[in-house]
């Protein structure tokens, strides 16, 4: 093996490998990033909301204390406002499968049928927490 050909190979492999690390790196982060949100979103609001006002307001525990009845409030609200409009959401869906079904053929209709099967199991899944 020629000298040349030799500081091209290990060129190469330097170059593959700072890339890897890159990717790596990127990779990495993107993951990181939503194991975050995933986090943050599996927590209670009203925690999520009483940890902010903690660490951004440096509220007391007496202060938190007589803040907890106003955001467990909120967060009972906002659970209302949150199945309300999942509510309406499935109405309008329904009212939309009804006007097209007679558009349908009579397997298109079964498989929009099956399809809405799946997505009430997936649904009461989640419900369910699993």
């Amino acid at each position: 093996m020629t000298a040349p050909l030799r500081w091209k190979l290990i060129g190469g492999f330097v170059v593959v490998f700072i890339a890897g690390g890159i990717a790596g790196a990127f990779l990495g982060a993107v993951l990181e990033r939503h194991h975050r949100w995933e986090s943050a979103h599996h927590q209670p609001l009203v925690q999520r909301v009483r940890d902010r006002m903690r660490s951004r307001l440096d509220l007391t525990p007496e202060q938190m204390k007589k803040s907890d009845p106003i955001l467990e409030k909120a967060a009972r609200r906002l659970e209302e406002i949150r199945t309300e409009s999942g509510q309406r959401v499935r109405e309008v869906f329904s009212e939309t499968d009804r006007e097209l079904a007679p558009q349908l053929t009579n397997a298109q209709r079964q498989k929009m049928r099956a399809f809405e099967a799946q997505h009430r199991e997936a649904a009461e899944q989640k419900d369910e927490g699993g």
